[in-house]
């Protein structure tokens, strides 16, 4: 059994060389979809005469989904990171062994090292993975108040690029900022106080949205980014959001200053949000692109996954897929699994069926 993630829940069944997925349960944030959650799983195990050995599920310490799991009794217990899961859900889904690239962008996922993971490149197989490169950490201002208020995530990536003289940019979004709701922010990034470093596409995306003035409050998941997507210019150049890769260890972190720099400059002058748009989804495309090549080269590995919620951006989806297919990559994405986070549970039974042949 495994139990999937909190979001959009699903969980998956295996049976043989059988994996049976849910249907979507839901939001695990109510008794009314944790009964649901209990009640299907019940009337599956019955309907295909399953009584689970191993339960995997995800690190997130909080999550309904993983206390469920690690609730049953008299069975072994696997975690599973959940952007590891992400790309595993791609692998099953295509058929595919062995290691791959793989590109993870999403909201929100529990990394191996606390912190807020969403923005993640991996060398995976199902056994394991390593994390090659990830956004570069910011911080969430008021914790899962930044989803809902995507201006919080504006002024956290301008403060960490600018320091506090970013309120001196003349831009339309510092001209509408409440100073004082500003100087509390601050001095909550400052110590650390409800906080949480996050590397997430997700909240980058929110920023960039409220920045170019498309949404400050959201009143549903993603709407930001969305609304977002849907403000791009028609246009087909090829200008672009500058981004950095710097090493870290083994590995690269994605520096977002010279994006903001740029994106800065642009709304001084008053660019065009649909332009605005454009670059900055070009940018993310070319930067996925030029991590591929580079690791290709460590690594040999020549397919790439791509997972994560982010990946319902069809924009980004398909330019990034083009870009990487004319770089002479295997691409490999979801069509009948959710690329997001109802996808999960399946690749947590992947990896956990892996693990266990190993025991």
């Amino acid at each position: 059994l495994a139990c999937g993630g909190e979001l959009k829940n699903t969980f998956c069944l295996t049976k043989n060389h059988y994996a049976i997925l849910s249907q979507h349960i839901g939001d695990l944030e109510n008794l009314e979809t944790l009964e649901m959650f209990h009640e299907t799983l019940a009337h599956m195990k019955r309907f295909f005469r399953v009584e689970p050995e191993a339960v995997a599920y995800d690190l997130h310490p909080q999550y309904l989904s993983t206390r469920i799991a690690l609730e049953q009794q008299g069975v072994r217990h696997i975690g599973v990171q959940h952007h590891h899961a992400h790309i595993a859900s791609c692998m099953a889904e295509n058929h595919l062994d062995g290691k791959v690239i793989g590109v993870a962008l999403d909201g929100t996922g529990y990394g191996t090292d606390g912190n807020v993971w969403g923005g993640e490149v991996l060398i995976a197989d199902y056994l394991g993975f390593e994390r090659a490169a990830h956004f570069a950490y910011v911080r969430m201002p008021g914790g899962s108040l930044a989803i809902l208020e995507p201006w919080r995530m504006a002024v956290s990536y301008l403060a960490q690029h600018f320091g506090r003289e970013f309120t001196r940019l003349q831009i339309p979004f510092v001209g509408q900022l409440d100073r004082q709701r500003v100087d509390v922010l601050l001095r909550m990034m400052e110590r650390g106080v409800n906080s949480p470093l996050t590397s997430s596409c997700g909240r980058l995306f929110d920023a960039v949205a409220a920045l170019a003035g498309i949404r400050q409050k959201v009143t549903y998941e993603a709407q930001a980014a969305i609304e977002l997507e849907m403000a791009i210019d028609d246009g087909d150049t090829d200008d672009l959001y500058p981004l950095e890769l710097a090493a870290e260890g083994d590995g690269c972190v994605i520096e977002t200053k010279p994006l903001f720099q740029t994106l800065a400059e642009d709304l001084r002058v008053g660019c065009p949000v649909g332009i605005i748009s454009r670059r900055f989804h070009n940018g993310l495309a070319e930067i996925f692109v030029r991590l591929a090549v580079l690791l290709r080269q460590r690594t040999t590995l020549n397919r790439v996954c791509l997972s994560g919620g982010t990946f319902q951006n069809v924009y980004l989806l398909e330019r990034l897929s083009a870009r990487l297919e004319s770089e002479g990559f295997e691409v490999f994405k979801h069509t009948e699994v959710p690329a997001g986070d109802g996808g999960l549970s399946l690749g947590q039974a992947l990896v956990a069926a892996h693990r266990l042949r190993q025991l």
